[in-house]
């Protein structure tokens, strides 16, 4: 049985958990092939965390563009991040959103395999 930890290392919590879920019925050969892929388009969480911290310097919304949610950082970019209440929100959430971005990315490589 393959494990997330030996295909992709730097996935944690519920990632992770999804990740298995989605190996659970995929050969070794698939599995390798996913995960090749999958590491060079998922998001980390840190790089989100980072540039959603440069909406305070007056550079709002670029996290919301690496995650191709582009109308909302073109709001967030006109908007100095929702008057920054939107920044501190994201902030809150970058665990999450990042999250849903790569589970977005599984399903599509998933999809593909």
């Amino acid at each position: 049985m393959a494990r997330v930890i030996d295909f992709v290392p730097e996935a944690e919590g519920d990632e992770a958990l999804y990740l298995n879920k989605l190996f659970s019925d995929m050969s070794e050969e698939n599995i390798a092939k996913f995960s090749n892929v999958y590491r060079a388009r998922r998001k980390d969480s840190q790089t989100i965390l980072l540039t959603c911290l440069l909406g305070f310097f007056g550079v709002s919304g670029i996290h919301r563009f690496l995650l191709n949610q582009v109308g909302m950082g073109i709001l967030y970019l006109l908007t100095g991040g929702l008057c920054a209440i939107g920044t501190i929100v994201d902030l809150v959430n970058h665990k999450d959103m990042t999250f849903q971005y790569n589970r977005g990315v599984a399903q599509e490589i998933r999809s593909m395999i």
